[in-house]
């Protein structure tokens, strides 16, 4: 049978957050328990500072070395310690270091195939002693492929067959029982990010390189730069200083751009007549005037790699009052496109 969900006809019906009061009996309990949490999480960031200091700068050069000769960082982990280091090898392959992750469970049973001589693996474990791992850290020795570890236990299996060893602190986890991994993967995935950080200033990764792993969804919205987002050279309204302004009003009407702009015969940008100019010079004798006269001089441009969320903030923060649209220009003046706050709004850019 079919269970059908039943529309809501009466807002009493519905459950919302704000008429929730948390049961006094564990409202004290639940605090104490976040509160934990948080502490046990600080302690053990705060002692992984001196646990790491000499390996984690060992563990980022070989992984730079490694991406040097386009290898990968291969990253393995049983049970919580998996599902950290997906996050983790997530996390460096969105910021431009190669990485993936291999299930162990897989990898004895055909999964090492995707671990090359180029490549190197770092295995999480809290115990190091995951038996899970065994298949993983023998392929690694016989064939010497780089093993990183990741874990508590510098003298487990794993650590001692490890070339470098990331260790975690040896913090009770929050869990009242001890056994719920929290405090242990809060530390992996800091050291994780840590990791993924460092290797990404050493290769300069910048907003634009981001942008090339990031192309879908709200965060390469944020990431597009202007020359992706404005209305080319083509599609703009132009005249020169000494066309009439009955010729340029023709012009702008015709382009629907809401402005026309003022150029060179280079090209180069001279000045932008808009709607404003046009209110501020409106008379009987505003046809017969030239261009040069009711353009507004020099006029706000911006680079074509700017990000189009930074065109934004200039756009409403920078003038008097907001604006709707910015020129596009090269270094030298050169006119590019025309970028309108409409367009950035309707790609995502907030």
């Amino acid at each position: 049978m079919i269970h059908k969900l039943q529309p809501i006809n009466d807002e009493s019906d519905l459950i919302m957050s704000q008429n929730i009061t948390p049961d006094p009996k564990w409202l004290k309990n639940d605090l104490v328990a976040t509160n934990r949490v948080f502490d046990l999480a600080i302690e053990s960031l705060n002692a992984m500072r001196e646990t790491i200091q000499s390996t984690l700068p060992k563990a980022v050069e070989l992984m730079a070395q490694t991406r040097s000769r386009h290898g990968r960082v291969i990253i393995t982990g049983m049970g919580k310690s998996g599902y950290i280091a997906r996050k983790i090898a997530a996390t460096m392959a969105s910021t431009g270091a190669p990485a993936m992750f291999v299930h162990p469970g897989e990898a004895s049973h055909g999964d090492l195939g995707m671990i090359t001589e180029h490549d190197m693996v770092m295995a999480l474990s809290k115990s190091g002693e995951a038996p899970e791992l065994s298949d993983i850290i023998l392929y690694t020795r016989r064939f010497g492929i780089p093993l990183v570890a990741m874990t508590e236990n510098t003298e487990s299996t794993l650590g001692s067959a490890a070339d470098i060893v990331l260790e975690t602190p040896k913090i009770p986890e929050a869990c009242p029982n001890g056994l719920a991994p929290t405090t242990s993967t809060t530390a992996m995935i800091a050291l994780g990010d840590a990791v993924a950080m460092a290797l990404l200033e050493r290769a300069g990764l910048t907003s634009n390189d981001f942008k090339d792993v990031h192309p879908g969804g709200k965060l390469g919205a944020r990431l597009a730069t202007a020359d992706k987002l404005m209305h080319k050279r083509d599609a703009l309204p132009t005249c020169s200083a000494e066309t009439l302004m009955s010729d340029a009003l023709i012009e702008m009407s015709a382009k629907n751009l809401g402005s026309v702009i003022i150029v060179d015969d280079n090209d180069k940008i001279l000045g932008l007549i808009t709607d404003g100019d046009l209110k501020r010079h409106m008379d009987g004798t505003l046809l017969s005037k030239k261009a040069g006269d009711i353009m507004t001089k020099n006029p706000k441009s911006i680079a074509p790699k700017l990000l189009a969320a930074e065109a934004v903030k200039i756009m409403l923060t920078e003038f008097k009052s907001p604006i709707t649209s910015l020129l596009v220009a090269d270094d030298d003046g050169s006119l590019q496109g025309l970028l309108q706050l409409q367009s950035c709004y309707a790609a995502g850019v907030v």
